[in-house]
Protein backbone atom coordinates (compact mmCIF):
# COMPACT_ATOMS: atom_id res chain seq x y z
CA UNK A 1 0.00 0.00 0.00
CA UNK A 2 1.56 3.52 -0.88
CA UNK A 3 1.64 5.90 1.68
CA UNK A 4 -0.88 8.17 2.18
CA UNK A 5 -0.56 11.69 0.44
CA UNK A 6 -0.77 14.85 3.70
CA UNK A 7 -3.66 17.03 3.47
CA UNK A 8 -3.36 20.27 2.69
CA UNK A 9 -5.63 22.81 4.63
CA UNK A 10 -6.27 26.28 3.35
CA UNK A 11 -5.76 29.05 5.76
CA UNK A 12 -9.29 30.92 5.37
CA UNK A 13 -10.50 27.04 6.19
CA UNK A 14 -8.35 26.93 9.21
CA UNK A 15 -9.09 30.35 10.48
CA UNK A 16 -12.89 29.69 9.64
CA UNK A 17 -13.07 26.24 11.68
CA UNK A 18 -10.86 28.45 14.71
CA UNK A 19 -13.75 30.67 14.57
CA UNK A 20 -11.39 33.82 14.03
CA UNK A 21 -14.11 34.58 11.67
CA UNK A 22 -17.07 34.04 10.20
CA UNK A 23 -17.65 32.38 6.70
CA UNK A 24 -19.57 35.16 5.42
CA UNK A 25 -17.40 38.09 6.03
CA UNK A 26 -14.47 35.79 4.56
CA UNK A 27 -16.81 35.46 1.43
CA UNK A 28 -16.82 39.25 1.57
CA UNK A 29 -13.18 39.61 1.87
CA UNK A 30 -12.66 37.35 -1.06
CA UNK A 31 -14.97 38.61 -3.52
CA UNK A 32 -12.46 41.83 -3.72
CA UNK A 33 -10.16 41.35 -6.69
CA UNK A 34 -6.84 43.20 -4.74
CA UNK A 35 -3.58 41.64 -5.53
CA UNK A 36 -2.36 41.14 -2.36
CA UNK A 37 -2.00 37.78 -0.35
CA UNK A 38 -4.72 36.67 1.73
CA UNK A 39 -2.85 36.79 4.55
CA UNK A 40 -2.38 40.61 3.67
CA UNK A 41 -5.97 41.25 2.95
CA UNK A 42 -6.99 38.90 5.91
CA UNK A 43 -4.95 41.73 8.06
CA UNK A 44 -6.09 45.14 6.40
CA UNK A 45 -9.61 44.55 6.74
CA UNK A 46 -8.85 44.82 10.82
CA UNK A 47 -11.35 42.11 11.65
CA UNK A 48 -8.96 39.12 12.74
CA UNK A 49 -6.84 39.66 15.72
CA UNK A 50 -2.68 38.83 13.95
CA UNK A 51 -2.02 36.36 16.65
CA UNK A 52 -5.23 34.50 14.77
CA UNK A 53 -3.80 34.93 11.27
CA UNK A 54 0.23 33.42 13.03
CA UNK A 55 -1.38 30.46 14.96
CA UNK A 56 -3.75 29.68 12.06
CA UNK A 57 -0.30 29.85 9.55
CA UNK A 58 1.37 27.73 12.21
CA UNK A 59 -1.24 25.16 12.29
CA UNK A 60 -0.95 24.67 8.07
CA UNK A 61 2.63 24.17 7.81
CA UNK A 62 2.94 22.41 10.93
CA UNK A 63 5.43 24.17 13.12
CA UNK A 64 5.40 26.63 16.43
CA UNK A 65 4.32 30.71 16.41
CA UNK A 66 6.26 33.48 17.49
CA UNK A 67 5.44 37.03 18.16
CA UNK A 68 8.14 39.60 17.41
CA UNK A 69 6.66 42.68 19.16
CA UNK A 70 9.81 44.84 20.84
CA UNK A 71 12.56 41.75 19.88
CA UNK A 72 15.82 42.99 18.40
CA UNK A 73 17.52 40.90 16.25
CA UNK A 74 21.30 39.90 17.27
CA UNK A 75 24.21 41.76 15.46
CA UNK A 76 25.92 38.03 14.89
CA UNK A 77 23.04 36.75 13.88
CA UNK A 78 21.60 39.12 11.25
CA UNK A 79 25.65 38.70 10.23
CA UNK A 80 25.33 35.20 8.95
CA UNK A 81 24.09 35.48 5.47
CA UNK A 82 23.09 39.53 3.62
CA UNK A 83 20.46 41.53 4.04
CA UNK A 84 19.29 40.70 0.51
CA UNK A 85 18.48 37.26 1.39
CA UNK A 86 16.57 37.76 4.90
CA UNK A 87 14.15 40.06 2.90
CA UNK A 88 14.17 38.43 -0.45
CA UNK A 89 13.34 35.23 1.94
CA UNK A 90 11.04 37.27 4.26
CA UNK A 91 12.47 35.94 7.03
CA UNK A 92 14.29 36.98 10.50
CA UNK A 93 16.94 34.57 12.77
CA UNK A 94 15.93 35.03 15.93
CA UNK A 95 17.83 32.83 18.39
CA UNK A 96 21.09 30.36 17.53
CA UNK A 97 21.71 26.79 19.94
CA UNK A 98 24.59 25.01 18.83
CA UNK A 99 24.60 24.33 14.51
CA UNK A 100 20.28 24.75 15.05
CA UNK A 101 19.17 28.45 14.04
CA UNK A 102 15.85 29.27 14.94
CA UNK A 103 14.08 31.29 12.03
CA UNK A 104 10.74 33.12 12.31
CA UNK A 105 9.07 33.79 8.32
CA UNK A 106 6.43 35.35 7.14
CA UNK A 107 5.43 32.21 4.51
CA UNK A 108 6.72 29.06 6.59
CA UNK A 109 5.10 26.88 3.33
CA UNK A 110 7.76 28.60 1.40
CA UNK A 111 9.07 26.47 -1.57
CA UNK A 112 12.84 25.52 -0.76
CA UNK A 113 12.83 27.80 2.47
CA UNK A 114 14.54 25.65 4.54
CA UNK A 115 17.38 25.09 1.95
CA UNK A 116 17.95 28.16 1.26
CA UNK A 117 18.75 29.86 4.98
CA UNK A 118 20.76 26.41 5.42
CA UNK A 119 22.64 26.93 2.06
CA UNK A 120 23.01 30.48 2.78
CA UNK A 121 24.16 30.32 6.80
CA UNK A 122 25.68 26.76 7.17
CA UNK A 123 22.96 26.03 10.05
CA UNK A 124 20.30 23.64 10.46
CA UNK A 125 17.48 25.85 10.56
CA UNK A 126 14.08 25.82 12.52
CA UNK A 127 11.26 26.99 10.76
CA UNK A 128 8.56 29.14 13.00
CA UNK A 129 5.79 31.27 11.92
CA UNK A 130 5.49 35.08 12.67
CA UNK A 131 3.58 38.05 11.54
CA UNK A 132 4.87 39.60 8.06
CA UNK A 133 4.38 43.02 8.96
CA UNK A 134 6.60 42.47 12.15
CA UNK A 135 9.07 40.50 10.08
CA UNK A 136 9.58 42.99 7.31
CA UNK A 137 9.96 46.06 10.19
CA UNK A 138 12.73 43.42 11.55
CA UNK A 139 14.56 43.27 8.82
CA UNK A 140 14.75 47.08 7.52
CA UNK A 141 15.82 47.83 11.42
CA UNK A 142 18.49 44.91 11.40
CA UNK A 143 19.70 46.29 8.18
CA UNK A 144 19.82 50.02 8.87
CA UNK A 145 21.44 49.34 12.40
CA UNK A 146 24.34 47.30 10.83
CA UNK A 147 24.74 49.88 8.24
CA UNK A 148 25.05 52.49 10.76
CA UNK A 149 28.08 50.60 12.88
CA UNK A 150 29.90 49.49 9.71
CA UNK A 151 29.33 51.63 6.76
CA UNK A 152 28.75 50.28 3.52
CA UNK A 153 31.98 47.74 4.21
CA UNK A 154 29.73 44.33 4.57
CA UNK A 155 32.82 42.32 3.36
CA UNK A 156 34.70 43.50 6.45
CA UNK A 157 31.88 42.57 8.83
CA UNK A 158 30.79 39.09 7.27
CA UNK A 159 34.86 38.08 7.33
CA UNK A 160 34.81 37.95 10.92
CA UNK A 161 31.74 36.39 11.38
CA UNK A 162 32.92 32.58 11.10
CA UNK A 163 35.54 33.65 14.04
CA UNK A 164 32.91 34.65 16.40
CA UNK A 165 30.33 31.55 16.11
CA UNK A 166 31.29 28.64 18.48
CA UNK A 167 29.65 25.27 17.60
CA UNK A 168 28.30 23.11 20.35
CA UNK A 169 27.04 19.86 19.89
CA UNK A 170 23.49 18.76 21.06
CA UNK A 171 24.41 15.77 22.91
CA UNK A 172 25.87 17.92 25.13
CA UNK A 173 23.14 20.07 26.23
CA UNK A 174 22.50 18.09 30.13
CA UNK A 175 26.20 19.40 31.24
CA UNK A 176 25.50 23.01 29.77
CA UNK A 177 26.36 25.30 32.75
CA UNK A 178 24.08 27.16 35.13
CA UNK A 179 24.84 30.38 33.68
CA UNK A 180 24.29 29.22 30.48
CA UNK A 181 20.99 27.43 31.13
CA UNK A 182 20.03 30.68 32.55
CA UNK A 183 21.25 32.58 29.41
CA UNK A 184 19.18 30.80 27.09
CA UNK A 185 16.04 30.83 29.64
CA UNK A 186 15.89 34.26 29.32
CA UNK A 187 16.28 34.65 25.39
CA UNK A 188 13.30 36.40 23.55
CA UNK A 189 12.70 33.59 21.43
CA UNK A 190 12.54 30.87 24.20
CA UNK A 191 10.07 33.13 26.35
CA UNK A 192 8.03 33.71 22.95
CA UNK A 193 8.08 29.89 22.39
CA UNK A 194 6.35 28.97 25.51
CA UNK A 195 3.75 32.15 25.24
CA UNK A 196 2.55 30.33 22.59
CA UNK A 197 2.37 27.17 24.38
CA UNK A 198 -0.06 28.93 26.96
CA UNK A 199 -1.53 30.20 24.59
CA UNK A 200 -2.84 27.74 22.41
CA UNK A 201 -3.75 25.35 25.04
CA UNK A 202 -5.84 27.82 26.89
CA UNK A 203 -7.29 28.97 23.31
CA UNK A 204 -7.90 25.16 22.93
CA UNK A 205 -9.42 24.51 26.36
CA UNK A 206 -6.49 22.17 27.01
CA UNK A 207 -6.45 20.39 30.91
CA UNK A 208 -2.68 19.49 30.41
CA UNK A 209 0.38 20.27 28.68
CA UNK A 210 2.62 17.78 28.00
CA UNK A 211 6.49 18.82 26.95
CA UNK A 212 8.46 15.97 26.83
CA UNK A 213 12.36 14.97 26.10
CA UNK A 214 12.74 12.12 23.43
CA UNK A 215 15.81 10.51 22.03
CA UNK A 216 16.17 12.97 19.02
CA UNK A 217 13.54 15.17 19.29
CA UNK A 218 11.13 17.10 22.07
CA UNK A 219 7.42 16.24 21.78
CA UNK A 220 4.26 18.85 22.40
CA UNK A 221 0.84 17.32 23.56
CA UNK A 222 -2.13 19.11 24.97
CA UNK A 223 -4.88 17.10 26.52
CA UNK A 224 -8.03 18.28 25.16
CA UNK A 225 -11.40 16.65 26.34
CA UNK A 226 -9.47 14.20 28.30
CA UNK A 227 -7.71 12.70 24.63
CA UNK A 228 -3.44 13.53 24.19
CA UNK A 229 -3.46 15.39 20.84
CA UNK A 230 0.38 16.16 19.03
CA UNK A 231 1.44 19.65 17.94
CA UNK A 232 4.18 20.71 16.35
CA UNK A 233 7.28 20.96 18.93
CA UNK A 234 10.16 23.19 19.20
CA UNK A 235 13.49 21.11 18.43
CA UNK A 236 15.25 19.05 20.85
CA UNK A 237 18.17 21.91 21.14
CA UNK A 238 15.74 24.41 22.86
CA UNK A 239 14.32 21.34 25.04
CA UNK A 240 16.93 22.28 27.93
CA UNK A 241 15.78 26.20 27.51
CA UNK A 242 12.18 25.85 27.70
CA UNK A 243 12.07 23.56 30.56
CA UNK A 244 14.74 26.46 32.69
CA UNK A 245 12.17 29.44 30.88
CA UNK A 246 9.45 27.23 32.97
CA UNK A 247 11.32 26.80 36.17
CA UNK A 248 11.72 30.46 36.54
CA UNK A 249 8.28 31.08 35.77
CA UNK A 250 7.37 28.54 38.73
CA UNK A 251 10.39 29.63 40.90
CA UNK A 252 12.04 26.50 40.87
CA UNK A 253 15.44 25.49 40.99
CA UNK A 254 16.92 25.40 37.46
CA UNK A 255 20.28 23.84 38.58
CA UNK A 256 18.05 20.97 39.61
CA UNK A 257 17.62 18.05 37.23
CA UNK A 258 17.82 15.19 39.00
CA UNK A 259 14.61 15.61 41.27
CA UNK A 260 11.26 16.09 40.56
CA UNK A 261 9.87 19.17 41.00
CA UNK A 262 6.61 20.60 41.68
CA UNK A 263 5.57 24.04 41.32
CA UNK A 264 3.04 26.67 40.07
CA UNK A 265 2.38 30.40 38.44
CA UNK A 266 -0.59 32.39 37.07
CA UNK A 267 -1.51 33.81 32.77
CA UNK A 268 -3.10 36.36 32.66
CA UNK A 269 -5.13 36.06 28.95
CA UNK A 270 -8.37 36.28 26.83
CA UNK A 271 -9.75 38.78 29.87
CA UNK A 272 -9.39 35.96 32.64
CA UNK A 273 -6.72 34.92 35.22
CA UNK A 274 -5.58 31.03 34.83
CA UNK A 275 -3.63 29.70 37.55
CA UNK A 276 -0.40 27.00 36.20
CA UNK A 277 0.09 23.88 38.44
CA UNK A 278 4.06 22.63 37.09
CA UNK A 279 4.88 18.69 37.03
CA UNK A 280 8.47 18.34 36.14
CA UNK A 281 10.00 15.09 35.51
CA UNK A 282 13.62 13.58 35.19
CA UNK A 283 13.87 10.90 32.25
CA UNK A 284 15.90 9.50 30.32
CA UNK A 285 16.62 12.01 27.91
CA UNK A 286 15.56 14.92 29.44
CA UNK A 287 13.42 16.60 31.61
CA UNK A 288 9.68 16.05 30.71
CA UNK A 289 7.12 18.98 32.09
CA UNK A 290 3.23 18.65 32.71
CA UNK A 291 1.28 22.15 32.77
CA UNK A 292 -2.26 21.75 34.06
CA UNK A 293 -4.33 24.86 33.03
CA UNK A 294 -6.92 25.31 36.65
CA UNK A 295 -9.32 28.22 34.89
CA UNK A 296 -11.87 29.54 37.97
CA UNK A 297 -14.05 30.02 35.37
CA UNK A 298 -14.85 26.33 34.38
CA UNK A 299 -16.18 26.02 37.87
CA UNK A 300 -19.77 25.62 38.22
CA UNK A 301 -21.27 28.21 40.47
CA UNK A 302 -23.78 26.92 42.23
CA UNK A 303 -25.01 23.10 42.46
CA UNK A 304 -27.32 23.22 39.84
CA UNK A 305 -24.89 24.24 36.75
CA UNK A 306 -23.43 20.22 37.69
CA UNK A 307 -26.39 19.03 35.45
CA UNK A 308 -27.76 16.63 37.87
CA UNK A 309 -30.76 14.65 37.02
CA UNK A 310 -33.25 15.41 39.56
CA UNK A 311 -32.63 12.85 42.14
CA UNK A 312 -28.78 13.13 42.56
CA UNK A 313 -29.55 16.90 42.53
CA UNK A 314 -32.02 16.80 45.76
CA UNK A 315 -29.82 14.06 47.53
CA UNK A 316 -26.69 16.52 46.78
CA UNK A 317 -28.61 19.97 48.32
CA UNK A 318 -29.90 18.15 50.82
CA UNK A 319 -26.22 16.77 51.87
CA UNK A 320 -24.45 20.11 51.51
CA UNK A 321 -27.42 21.90 53.46
CA UNK A 322 -26.56 19.69 56.76
CA UNK A 323 -24.53 21.59 59.52
CA UNK A 324 -22.60 18.27 60.23
CA UNK A 325 -21.54 14.76 58.17
CA UNK A 326 -19.34 13.83 55.48
CA UNK A 327 -19.92 14.00 51.82
CA UNK A 328 -17.70 11.21 49.77
CA UNK A 329 -17.00 12.13 46.04
CA UNK A 330 -15.55 8.99 44.20
CA UNK A 331 -13.70 8.16 41.09
CA UNK A 332 -10.14 7.47 39.37
CA UNK A 333 -7.69 10.34 38.88
CA UNK A 334 -8.96 13.45 36.54
CA UNK A 335 -12.86 12.17 37.03
CA UNK A 336 -13.30 15.96 38.11
CA UNK A 337 -13.75 15.28 41.59
CA UNK A 338 -11.71 18.16 42.76
CA UNK A 339 -13.90 20.63 40.46
CA UNK A 340 -17.35 19.00 41.99
CA UNK A 341 -16.20 19.83 45.67
CA UNK A 342 -15.19 22.84 44.60
CA UNK A 343 -18.18 24.10 43.13
CA UNK A 344 -20.54 23.05 46.49
CA UNK A 345 -18.20 25.43 48.17
CA UNK A 346 -18.76 27.75 45.79
CA UNK A 347 -22.43 27.92 46.72
CA UNK A 348 -21.37 27.31 50.75
CA UNK A 349 -19.23 30.13 50.50
CA UNK A 350 -20.95 32.91 52.41
CA UNK A 351 -19.33 35.53 55.19
CA UNK A 352 -21.04 34.00 58.12
CA UNK A 353 -19.07 30.97 57.46
CA UNK A 354 -15.62 29.44 57.80
CA UNK A 355 -14.31 27.21 55.39
CA UNK A 356 -11.28 25.36 55.07
CA UNK A 357 -9.40 23.05 53.11
CA UNK A 358 -6.41 20.84 53.42
CA UNK A 359 -4.95 19.85 49.80
CA UNK A 360 -2.15 18.39 47.90
CA UNK A 361 -1.50 20.20 45.99
CA UNK A 362 -3.82 23.44 46.02
CA UNK A 363 -5.33 23.61 42.69
CA UNK A 364 -8.04 26.05 42.45
CA UNK A 365 -7.70 29.68 44.73
CA UNK A 366 -10.96 30.45 45.99
CA UNK A 367 -11.62 33.69 47.49
CA UNK A 368 -13.22 33.71 50.83
CA UNK A 369 -11.70 30.61 51.48
CA UNK A 370 -8.73 29.29 53.83
CA UNK A 371 -6.74 26.58 52.01
CA UNK A 372 -3.91 24.53 53.38
CA UNK A 373 -1.24 23.00 51.53
CA UNK A 374 0.14 19.67 52.51
CA UNK A 375 3.61 19.13 52.87
CA UNK A 376 4.73 15.43 53.83
CA UNK A 377 8.54 16.57 54.23
CA UNK A 378 7.90 18.88 56.85
CA UNK A 379 5.30 16.78 59.22
CA UNK A 380 2.25 18.46 57.00
CA UNK A 381 0.15 15.38 56.25
CA UNK A 382 -3.50 15.57 56.08
CA UNK A 383 -3.91 14.06 59.61
CA UNK A 384 -1.89 16.73 61.29
CA UNK A 385 -3.05 19.49 59.41
CA UNK A 386 -6.66 18.22 59.92
CA UNK A 387 -6.68 17.79 63.26
CA UNK A 388 -5.12 21.50 63.60
CA UNK A 389 -7.66 23.04 61.54
CA UNK A 390 -10.60 21.61 63.91
CA UNK A 391 -9.00 23.95 66.53
CA UNK A 392 -9.33 26.85 63.79
CA UNK A 393 -13.26 26.94 64.45
CA UNK A 394 -14.30 25.83 60.90
CA UNK A 395 -17.95 25.61 59.73
CA UNK A 396 -17.11 23.44 56.71
CA UNK A 397 -13.94 21.28 55.45
CA UNK A 398 -12.93 20.02 52.52
CA UNK A 399 -10.25 17.37 52.95
CA UNK A 400 -8.27 17.03 49.48
CA UNK A 401 -8.36 13.07 49.70
CA UNK A 402 -8.55 10.71 52.12
CA UNK A 403 -5.81 8.37 51.69
CA UNK A 404 -4.65 6.41 55.07
CA UNK A 405 -7.01 5.22 57.85
CA UNK A 406 -5.76 8.11 60.45
CA UNK A 407 -7.09 10.71 58.09
CA UNK A 408 -10.48 9.01 58.33
CA UNK A 409 -10.70 8.47 61.31
CA UNK A 410 -10.15 12.38 62.16
CA UNK A 411 -12.16 13.26 59.31
CA UNK A 412 -14.95 11.10 60.26
CA UNK A 413 -14.75 11.95 63.89
CA UNK A 414 -14.97 15.78 62.93
CA UNK A 415 -18.06 15.04 60.60
CA UNK A 416 -19.43 13.39 64.08
CA UNK A 417 -18.40 16.78 66.23
CA UNK A 418 -20.13 19.29 64.33
CA UNK A 419 -18.51 19.95 61.15
CA UNK A 420 -19.42 19.53 57.38
CA UNK A 421 -16.89 17.41 56.08
CA UNK A 422 -16.29 16.67 52.16
CA UNK A 423 -13.70 14.63 50.68
CA UNK A 424 -12.70 12.62 48.07
CA UNK A 425 -11.63 8.66 47.98
CA UNK A 426 -10.10 6.45 44.88
CA UNK A 427 -12.67 4.14 44.49
CA UNK A 428 -15.05 2.60 41.78
CA UNK A 429 -18.57 3.63 42.58
CA UNK A 430 -20.73 5.18 45.62
CA UNK A 431 -21.28 1.88 47.42
CA UNK A 432 -17.53 1.35 47.66
CA UNK A 433 -16.55 4.33 49.52
CA UNK A 434 -18.67 3.09 52.68
CA UNK A 435 -16.89 -0.08 52.34
CA UNK A 436 -13.52 1.53 51.56
CA UNK A 437 -13.95 3.15 54.89
CA UNK A 438 -14.63 -0.15 56.41
CA UNK A 439 -11.41 -1.23 55.06
CA UNK A 440 -9.32 1.69 56.67
CA UNK A 441 -10.71 0.23 60.03
CA UNK A 442 -13.09 3.36 61.14
CA UNK A 443 -16.00 1.53 62.95
CA UNK A 444 -19.32 0.59 60.52
CA UNK A 445 -21.32 2.65 63.60
CA UNK A 446 -19.31 6.05 63.13
CA UNK A 447 -19.86 5.22 59.03
CA UNK A 448 -23.33 4.71 59.46
CA UNK A 449 -23.54 8.04 61.75
CA UNK A 450 -21.40 10.30 60.10
CA UNK A 451 -22.03 10.07 56.16
CA UNK A 452 -24.48 11.75 54.99
CA UNK A 453 -23.78 11.08 50.96
CA UNK A 454 -21.53 9.24 48.58
CA UNK A 455 -20.97 10.19 45.04
CA UNK A 456 -19.20 8.11 42.19
CA UNK A 457 -18.15 10.08 38.67
CA UNK A 458 -16.82 9.79 35.29
CA UNK A 459 -16.01 12.61 32.80
CA UNK A 460 -17.74 11.84 29.25
CA UNK A 461 -16.96 13.01 26.49
CA UNK A 462 -19.93 15.23 24.18
CA UNK A 463 -20.90 14.56 20.44
CA UNK A 464 -20.45 17.30 18.41
CA UNK A 465 -23.48 19.32 18.03
CA UNK A 466 -22.84 20.47 14.56
CA UNK A 467 -21.92 16.93 12.72
CA UNK A 468 -23.41 14.21 15.01
CA UNK A 469 -25.20 11.94 12.52
CA UNK A 470 -27.96 8.67 13.57
CA UNK A 471 -26.44 5.73 13.40
CA UNK A 472 -27.81 1.86 14.17
CA UNK A 473 -27.43 0.07 17.33
CA UNK A 474 -24.65 -3.04 17.29
CA UNK A 475 -26.68 -5.75 19.06
CA UNK A 476 -23.56 -7.32 19.92
CA UNK A 477 -22.41 -4.30 21.64
CA UNK A 478 -25.33 -4.69 23.84
CA UNK A 479 -25.45 -7.93 24.56
CA UNK A 480 -21.11 -7.95 25.30
CA UNK A 481 -21.94 -5.32 27.87
CA UNK A 482 -25.17 -7.05 29.38
CA UNK A 483 -27.75 -3.88 28.05
CA UNK A 484 -31.05 -4.34 27.75
CA UNK A 485 -31.85 -4.06 24.23
CA UNK A 486 -35.57 -2.38 24.77
CA UNK A 487 -33.30 0.56 26.81
CA UNK A 488 -33.05 2.74 23.94
CA UNK A 489 -36.88 2.32 22.48
CA UNK A 490 -37.26 3.38 19.01
CA UNK A 491 -35.20 6.39 19.14
CA UNK A 492 -31.85 6.54 17.07
CA UNK A 493 -29.07 7.45 18.65
CA UNK A 494 -25.44 9.09 17.17
CA UNK A 495 -22.24 8.76 16.39
CA UNK A 496 -19.45 11.06 15.85
CA UNK A 497 -18.20 11.77 12.38
CA UNK A 498 -15.81 15.21 12.53
CA UNK A 499 -15.98 18.63 11.10
CA UNK A 500 -14.25 21.86 11.69
CA UNK A 501 -15.93 22.90 14.45
CA UNK A 502 -14.70 20.23 16.39
CA UNK A 503 -11.36 19.85 14.47
CA UNK A 504 -12.80 16.86 13.12
CA UNK A 505 -12.71 14.74 15.77
CA UNK A 506 -16.10 14.15 16.45
CA UNK A 507 -16.45 15.37 20.10
CA UNK A 508 -16.69 18.78 21.60
CA UNK A 509 -16.43 19.44 25.19
CA UNK A 510 -16.93 17.07 28.05
CA UNK A 511 -19.30 16.67 30.54
CA UNK A 512 -20.00 14.38 34.18
CA UNK A 513 -21.98 10.86 35.18
CA UNK A 514 -22.71 10.88 38.35
CA UNK A 515 -23.76 7.89 40.74
CA UNK A 516 -25.20 10.03 44.35
CA UNK A 517 -25.86 7.61 46.71
CA UNK A 518 -27.92 9.44 49.94
CA UNK A 519 -27.17 7.90 53.13
CA UNK A 520 -31.11 6.08 54.06
CA UNK A 521 -32.08 3.95 57.08
CA UNK A 522 -31.32 0.79 54.92
CA UNK A 523 -27.94 1.58 53.89
CA UNK A 524 -27.13 2.38 57.57
CA UNK A 525 -28.34 -0.93 58.98
CA UNK A 526 -26.26 -2.58 55.91
CA UNK A 527 -23.40 -0.64 57.18
CA UNK A 528 -24.10 -1.58 60.52
CA UNK A 529 -23.76 -5.24 59.56
CA UNK A 530 -20.53 -4.47 57.38
CA UNK A 531 -22.89 -5.26 54.57
CA UNK A 532 -20.92 -5.89 51.04
CA UNK A 533 -20.16 -3.88 47.78
CA UNK A 534 -22.88 -5.34 45.80
CA UNK A 535 -25.53 -5.34 48.85
CA UNK A 536 -24.92 -1.81 49.44
CA UNK A 537 -25.95 -0.96 45.72
CA UNK A 538 -28.53 -2.96 45.25
CA UNK A 539 -30.22 -0.92 48.39
CA UNK A 540 -29.23 2.04 46.65
CA UNK A 541 -30.86 1.00 43.26
CA UNK A 542 -34.02 0.46 45.42
CA UNK A 543 -33.87 3.99 47.25
CA UNK A 544 -33.63 5.17 43.85
CA UNK A 545 -29.63 5.65 42.85
CA UNK A 546 -29.15 6.13 38.96
CA UNK A 547 -25.76 3.61 37.87
CA UNK A 548 -23.12 5.45 36.47
CA UNK A 549 -23.68 2.87 33.44
CA UNK A 550 -27.54 3.78 33.29
CA UNK A 551 -26.72 7.32 33.50
CA UNK A 552 -24.16 6.81 30.44
CA UNK A 553 -26.78 5.47 28.55
CA UNK A 554 -28.79 8.07 29.59
CA UNK A 555 -26.74 10.64 27.68
CA UNK A 556 -26.68 8.17 24.93
CA UNK A 557 -30.45 8.13 24.69
CA UNK A 558 -30.80 12.27 24.86
CA UNK A 559 -28.43 12.47 22.02
CA UNK A 560 -25.69 13.98 24.31
CA UNK A 561 -22.40 11.23 23.73
CA UNK A 562 -21.94 8.45 21.78
CA UNK A 563 -22.76 5.02 22.97
CA UNK A 564 -18.87 3.99 22.90
CA UNK A 565 -17.84 6.82 24.35
CA UNK A 566 -20.24 6.48 27.15
CA UNK A 567 -18.84 2.51 27.99
CA UNK A 568 -15.46 3.58 27.07
CA UNK A 569 -15.93 5.91 30.86
CA UNK A 570 -18.65 3.03 32.64
CA UNK A 571 -17.95 -0.54 30.66
CA UNK A 572 -16.69 -2.04 33.55
CA UNK A 573 -19.28 -0.87 35.87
Amino acid sequence: MSAATPIFTPLTEILVRRGAISAAHLEEMLADDSEASIEERLAATGLIDPDEIVLATAEQASVSALTLNNATIPADLWALTSGEIWSRLRVVPVSRIGDHLVVAAADPLAFDIAEQIEHATGLTPFIVAAPPGEIDSLTGKSEARRRASVGLAMESVMAGVDDGIEVGSSSSQTDESLETALEKAEEAPVIRMVQMMLIEALRTQASDIHFEAMEKTSRLRYRIDGVLRDRPAPPKALHNAIVSRVKILSDLDIAERRMPQDGRFKVRAFDKEVDIRVSILPTIHGEKIVMRTLDKSNLAPNLSALGLDQFAFEAMKYAIDQPHGIILVTGPTGSGKTTTLYSCLQELNEPDVNIVTVEDPVEYQLEGVNQVHVNTQVGLTFASVLRSVLRQDPDIVLVGEIRDGETADVAVKAALTGHLVLSTLHTNDAPGAVVRLIDMEVPPFMIASAVILAQAQRLFRKLCPVCKTPTAIDQSILRANRIDPDFFGSEPIFSPVGCNKCNNVGYRGRGALMEVLPMSDALREGVMRSATSGELRDIGIRGGMVTLKECGLRKVRDGITSLAAALEVTGGD
